[in-house]
């Protein structure tokens, strides 16, 4: 078992502004006034996991399907800031923010300040029985925030799969076109339509068919592993998507092309640039809605407010879920007004979608972005992990590449400096030394060799830099 270990509570060197290391919450001045406090230190009491949390796991297992597991099942007692604490009285670094849902912060302040109170009028009516003022806020707040100053509406949904499933319908009613088409290495949900778009097999596909049909995949601009070299990748990658289209489909027979600006589980993928620029002119021409998938990069994640700002793009439909409400469940599809418009009446929404309680949690989310200045913190924490992951590469034969934006940050293991072919097994390896030390991260990738970094937006520096430091631990123990 690791020796317990408790962090430094020193204010670090990367921007952040005090008092983050006192409180579960932000990067500001001060601790919040309200809300539960935690120390922000890494604290091992127990081995991870500890006996309580195996005592739980062993009683998960009698009550829930196997087909249900966790990355690290240690039970949560808290979490606020940059730790998440468990039954056993372990306070563990995250890096994974409930694969970026909590980025604002896990209970912050604001979030709970307002789902609290609206607990306390009324918990649900349906909106589509009587509407409420806060479902009207959070879709006026996303068509401002959104890419784009053309009318737009939104609707609010409850997980990014109804989202992206959602984005799918509008589209096919406002072209009368079927085709949907997506890309290599993508993911975009669990549901029948979503696990058809979704690229890996295992274990999200495996045995769940058959799919629903008229869904096309083409070959996504991946950089590090474009058989030609980067150099190509752009241009070769825009011309076989293009001849797909054109020749194999059909314009005239595609609906949408939905993509993720950085690709989520499948490995953190930065398309090269330029690729889907061109994608988004393509289709543009051809009268193809163009839909962004910012279910995980979305809500300040990447150093801007969505991914696709960093190249300039408008969609024409982007979905969000994840971080917007700061754990609550909630989605939305944002789009171009006349697109939106397309559906006819009862088309759209479901009994739970936009509950009231999930939409003051996102206004919430949305109060402490802005006043935390978390987008702008979100850019400073990605300088930080990539310097630090760079350097780490260049005397690691291991590491074969570090990409991303933001605090959405990843590498990809590799077999050695001369042997590109993906190194699960390494991955796996690095994996658990971090956890045993007491960081939690997640893994990705179409052949489970990425290890991914999704840190809250409000976590300490101190705590950024000592989750590095075990990062950098893990590769020198292999």
């Amino acid at each position: 078992m690791p020796e317990p270990v408790v962090g430094s509570t020193a204010d670090g060197a990367i921007g952040g502004t005090g008092a983050a290391d006192r409180t579960t919450q932000g990067t500001g001045g001060g601790a919040p006034a309200g809300g539960p406090r935690l120390d922000q230190v890494r604290r091992l009491v127990t081995e991870v996991p500890g006996p309580r949390s195996r005592a739980l796991l062993a009683r998960q297992r009698d009550a829930v399907p196997a087909g249900l597991g966790s990355v690290l099942p240690v039970y949560v007692t808290a979490a606020g800031g940059g730790v998440v604490v468990d039954a056993d009285g372990n306070s563990v670094i995250d890096f994974a923010s409930g694969i970026a849902v909590t980025g604002a912060g896990n209970s912050a302040e604001r979030v709970v300040e307002r789902a609290s109170a609206q607990l306390a009028r009324f918990t649900h009516t349906c909106f589509l029985v009587n509407p409420y003022e806060s479902y009207v806020a959070v879709c006026e707040a996303l068509n401002r925030l959104t890419p784009g100053d053309h009318a737009k509406r939104t609707v609010l949904v409850n997980t990014g799969a109804e989202a992206v499933e959602n984005a799918v319908k509008i589209a096919r009613s406002a072209t009368g076109r079927p085709g949907v088409l997506v890309f290599d290495h993508a993911y975009h949900g669990r549901t029948l339509l979503t696990m058809a778009m979704t690229a890996k097999n295992v274990p999200y596909k495996q045995g769940f068919g058959p799919f629903a049909p008229e869904v096309h995949r083409a070959p996504m601009a991946a950089p590090f592993r474009w058989p030609t070299g980067a150099d190509h990748c752009a241009d070769e990658a825009f011309a076989q998507f293009a001849y797909q289209v054109d020749q194999q489909i059909g314009a005239g027979n595609l609906a949408a092309v939905v993509v993720e600006p950085i690709q989520g589980e499948g490995g953190f993928v930065v398309p090269a640039p330029g690729f889907l620029e061109r994608v988004f002119a393509f289709c543009r021409e051809r009268g193809i809605v163009t839909v962004a998938d910012e279910v995980q990069t979305g809500v300040a994640r990447t150093g801007d407010m969505f991914a696709c700002e960093h190249e300039g793009l408008v969609p024409d439909l982007i979905t969000t879920a994840k971080g917007i409400a700061g754990g609550l469940p909630l989605g939305a599809v944002t789009g171009r007004a006349e697109i939106m418009d397309a559906v006819p009446a009862g088309g759209l929404g479901g009994t739970f979608s936009g509950n009231p309680v999930a939409c003051e949690a996102a206004l919430g989310v949305l109060a402490e972005i802005e006043e935390g200045r978390l987008v702008e913190r979100a850019g400073r924490i990605g300088a930080v992990m990539l310097a630090r992951l760079r350097a780490l590469a260049e005397r690691t034969e291991a590491i074969g590449d570090v990409r991303g934006r933001g605090a959405m940050i990843a590498i990809e293991l590799v077999q050695g400096a001369d042997d590109p072919a993906p190194a699960p097994e390494t991955a796996r390896r690095v994996l658990a030394a971090c956890h045993a030390e007491g960081l939690l991260v997640l893994t990705a990738g179409t052949h489970g060799n990425v290890l991914r970094f999704l840190p809250p937006l409000v976590i300490p520096d101190h705590l950024l830099d000592e989750g590095l430091g075990i990062i950098e631990r893990a590769f020198a123990g292999l």
